[in-house]
């Protein structure tokens, strides 16, 4: 994922809602989302087999973002897009897991994982090996480190924010915010290490390059009793697929 947002309120009966998108070339080979062998909710990056997001027949969730710097990036080093899957068919406890991530996590290129056990939410920053405690309310994440404050993650976490408390925190409304192009002020732009050109190409929460842009966008919603996954695909044309799935838990 490029882009997360997400409302955690571990003391009511619909304790997590996670909205982000997942911004890819479109030349890279994708399938939508579906169950792997039984265990693993997911769409499937199909160059490396790993994904992006995805939730398990117990309801734990895990979703990646990459850190962007581009001095930073290696070649030949493995693919973190497995560690989503990884820790889904992981039975040992999320701490377990947590630790293994830090004797790790110097062997990929740098990223941020979420990870949910259906009891606890926690993040994990790899430059630093890092465990990021979450607390209750709104969050975010995109190619930063968490709730860096890039405008397009500043204003997803407070569209999300504004959308529970007026009474519009349904599917269609979280969609539309996904997709919202508008891109960001150029005095607003961080900077990771490419050109200002790029910089504001990204800067929108839905992105759509010649090449790259946004290919998916996804909402997950767990309750007490199921977990909802919602995910709209796209290619450089529009819209190509729309899945959902119930999943009890």
């Amino acid at each position: 994922m490029c882009l997360l947002a997400w409302s955690w309120e571990p003391e009511t009966d619909h304790p997590f809602t996670l909205i982000g998108n997942r911004d890819e070339f479109y030349a890279r080979p994708t399938q939508s989302l579906h169950w792997w062998d039984d265990k693993v909710l997911a769409g499937r990056d199909l160059q490396e087999g790993g994904t992006w997001l995805g939730i398990s027949r117990q309801g734990k969730l895990a979703v990646l973002t990459n850190y962007r710097d581009p001095r930073l990036s290696r070649s030949n080093v493995l693919s973190r897009g497995h560690l989503v899957a990884e820790f889904l068919r992981n039975d040992g406890t999320l701490e377990s897991y947590l630790e293994h991530l830090c004797a790790v996590s110097q062997s990929y290129n740098p990223f941020n994982l979420l990870l949910y056990d259906g009891t606890k939410l926690k993040g994990f920053e790899s430059r630093h090996a890092k465990i990021v405690d979450i607390g209750p309310g709104i969050g975010g994440l995109s190619n930063a480190d968490f709730n860096s404050p890039w405008p397009k993650l500043k204003t997803l976490k407070g569209q999300l924010k504004s959308s529970f408390e007026n009474g519009l925190a349904d599917n269609s409304y979280f969609m539309s915010l996904l997709q919202n192009s508008t891109p960001a002020a150029d005095g607003e732009l961080p900077n990771t290490g490419i050109s200002i050109e790029r910089e504001r190409d990204l800067s929108s929460c839905f992105v759509r390059m010649p090449e790259y842009g946004t290919r998916a966008s996804s909402i997950v919603r767990v309750s007490r009793k199921e977990v909802s996954f919602i995910e709209q695909s796209y290619d450089s044309k529009g819209i190509t697929d729309l899945n959902e799935f119930i999943s009890r838990i």
